[in-house]
């Protein structure tokens, strides 16, 4: 008998751009996945594939994201950088939050593409992020700043050994997945956060006692494919540790991702545009001085 195929899973990728002052690659744009999350996902047999984007002064060849999201079954989204407050309608409050307006569009264009693919999709810290600003919500730039009274939900310090307890949403296809646990303990490494959820999406956990959204998920709707996303980050969980067994969330992401194999669900763009963030990356890589005084903020700003 064959042994059933090995799921392929995307990750989307993270980003060094050109630096001239770097002593190796100099001048060089960089793409890499942080090696944790590439381990969860392979943890569970699945085979993990960096999406790299496929746009830049560099680029050749026809290969698009949307061949990628024909080919794999199913993507990640990765944590990194702040996400861009121009990607939600709002100006930066400070110089610091600006994040990574190329990643951005970068993403943004996975996410679509993926989407249009019917292909499950899966989203940690700025995935959650990007995900919801991709289907219409917006973030607080900063949540000490912006949401009063909330806790502590980044120490540069400790990084990954920053906790917070959860609660789950009681009947959320999450809560069902942790059947009888109403309370977690989470890794918290994250200084933006949902401010307006996306329509369409529902909130699975929220943080205990200021109630930040921490999980989503789209709406089960008829003939639309699986997204939901954490802003923790499930890959650093360590077995037989106080945080929440990423165990049952990993399982039903691969489960959508075999499922889907079989029985993709076509849906319309994030965007509605059909292709139209794919467009503004190549745009955004390509064009000189695109990135000038609110030149990307008018890109983003023309959804219809």
């Amino acid at each position: 008998m064959f042994a059933p195929r090995r799921l392929k899973i995307g990750l989307s990728a993270c980003f060094q751009h050109a630096d001239p002052s770097r002593s190796l690659f100099t001048g060089k744009t960089l793409q890499y996945v942080e090696q944790s999350i590439a381990h969860w996902i392979m943890s569970a047999g699945a085979m993990v594939v960096m999406v790299p984007c496929p746009t830049g002064e560099t680029a050749r060849g026809d290969v698009t994201l949307a061949h990628y999201a024909e080919w794999l079954d199913g993507v990640v989204m990765h944590g990194g950088a702040d996400v861009w407050p121009g990607s939600y309608g709002e100006e930066p409050l400070r110089e610091e939050w600006l994040g990574d307006r190329v990643r951005d569009l970068y993403d943004l264009a996975v996410v679509e593409a993926f989407a249009q693919a019917g292909k499950p999709i899966f989203g940690v810290c700025r995935g959650l992020q990007l995900i919801n600003v991709a289907f219409g919500g917006t973030l607080y730039q900063d949540i000490e700043t912006q949401h009063p009274g909330a806790q502590q939900h980044r120490d540069a310090r400790t990084y990954d050994q920053h906790f917070h307890e959860i609660d789950f949403v009681p009947g959320t296809h999450l809560a069902r997945l942790y059947p009888g646990q109403r309370r977690a303990y989470v890794n918290s490494i994250h200084h933006q956060g949902i401010k307006r959820l996306a329509p369409g999406f529902v909130m699975e956990a929220c943080s205990h006692p200021d109630r930040i959204p921490e999980a989503i998920r789209r709406s089960p709707v008829r003939g639309q494919g699986y997204i939901a996303a954490t802003q923790w980050h499930p890959e650093f969980h360590v077995q037989g540790a106080h945080t929440l067994d990423d165990t049952a969330i990993l399982r039903d992401f691969l489960g959508a991702c075999s499922a889907a194999r079989h029985r993709p669900f076509p849906a319309v763009s994030p965007l509605q545009i059909r292709d139209r963030a794919a467009r503004l990356l190549r745009q955004a890589l390509l064009q000189d001085g695109i990135f000038g005084e609110n030149g990307l903020g008018r890109l983003m700003g023309k959804r219809k």
